[in-house]
């Protein structure tokens, strides 16, 4: 039997994400680009233990409803390019689609967003995967919460 192997998915998406989360100030980063793209004219940012314990980046841009803010955290999911064409005609400061997947595969994540036209949702993953959802009162906008920090990825910490 051969040693090289296939990585599963999980493992995969726990070193992709190595590439693009390197440490607390590429996930403040991500976050705030995004706020940005989503036209925010205000950004909050709070760290907790330098950011290790928690990230808190809540903004009042346009939001998301239920079904883009699901889609938002899978890898290679994004609103900013469409086609290959699209690569050479970038406006926006993010357009990969890997920040948030990134982010919830190495990180207690929860996402509060709301706009103008549909309710409050709070989605929180773990593991790169939903495990609650909830119809929730949140202003138009989006708070993003990033808690333990490579909490399962100890090479990075």
């Amino acid at each position: 039997m051969g040693t090289i192997k296939k990585l599963d998915q999980h493992i995969t998406n726990l070193i992709a994400a190595g590439e693009v989360i390197e440490k607390v100030s590429s996930v403040v980063k991500e976050l705030v680009e995004n706020s940005i793209d989503a036209l925010a004219t205000n950004i909050s940012i709070s760290l907790t233990d330098g950011g290790l314990k928690e990230i808190v980046v809540s903004d009042n841009g346009k939001g998301m409803d239920e079904a883009d803010a699901q889609m938002s955290i899978l890898p290679h999911a994004t609103s900013k390019i469409s086609k290959e064409e699209d690569l050479f005609n970038i406006h926006t400061l993010g357009f990969r689609g890997e920040a948030l997947a990134s982010i919830v595969a190495v990180s207690l994540f929860k996402m509060k967003t709301c706009t103008k036209d549909s309710k409050g949702i709070m989605l929180t993953a773990k593991d790169g995967k939903i495990v609650s959802m909830a119809t929730i009162s949140h202003p138009v906008g989006t708070e993003i919460s990033v808690r333990n920090l490579f909490y399962n990825t100890p090479v990075r910490k």
